[in-house]
């Protein structure tokens, strides 16, 4: 699954590649983590949400507890109670630079970054909703992975060809999930020294 990518374009950017209007303001992070704020275009509009759906959590006692972010939404789940209604009626694209997967030993885990070749700027496949917990959220769909990345990942996101972001956002339900394929395309790799270090405080990302 993944629990990390990035945007290093700015929202004017994402708005002139994507033909939308992007909101005045819009407050996201260049690197998103399960509960920072991403940019999504809904609508024909780029706006800032929350990601990860939140899905209620309870204690050892039966007390509410913090919600879990549910980052990813398995192609296959897209059926179920938590994902149907969005899925059929609110889906969205999500403007990304790459995203990435921890690779190595526990506790020495580095980034290593995929996207497309050649593209600075794609669109994956989303979903979003209204949560009473953090307002308006938003989750990637994912997929079987690429064989270039089957050795560090079984999943990866749905990646969207510029042709089809039409057909994701406003096509039916069943038309838009035969969009939910695997990437045939070469992926750019960028295997890093970087730590994969999860951010203090950070609900643990699901995948369900």
């Amino acid at each position: 699954m993944c629990n990390l990518y990035r945007l290093r374009s700015a929202a004017a950017e994402v708005a002139h590649t994507f033909d939308a209007e992007a909101d005045e303001g819009a407050n996201y992070d260049e690197e998103v983590y399960p509960g920072y704020n991403g940019l999504v275009v809904v609508n024909g509009r780029v706006r800032a949400m929350t990601w990860g759906f939140p899905r209620p959590m309870k204690g050892r006692n039966g007390q509410p507890i913090k919600p879990k972010a549910v980052t990813n939404a398995r192609e296959d789940k897209l059926q179920t109670w938590f994902w149907r209604d969005s899925f059929e009626r609110r889906r969205c694209l999500i403007p990304v630079t790459a995203w990435a997967e921890p690779q190595g030993e526990d506790r020495r885990m580095t980034r290593t970054w995929y996207a497309p070749a050649g593209e600075s700027l794609f669109a994956i496949g989303g979903i979003w909703r209204r949560s009473d917990e953090w307002g308006d959220v938003y989750s990637m769909v994912m997929v079987n992975s690429s064989p270039q990345m089957a050795d560090v990942h079984d999943r990866m996101p749905v990646i969207l060809r510029r042709e089809d972001w039409t057909r994701w956002t406003d096509a039916p339900a069943d038309e838009a999930f035969g969009l939910c394929r695997t990437w045939p395309g070469e992926l750019a790799v960028d295997a890093t020294d970087q730590p994969w270090v999860a951010r203090r405080g950070a609900a643990a990302p699901r995948l369900i």
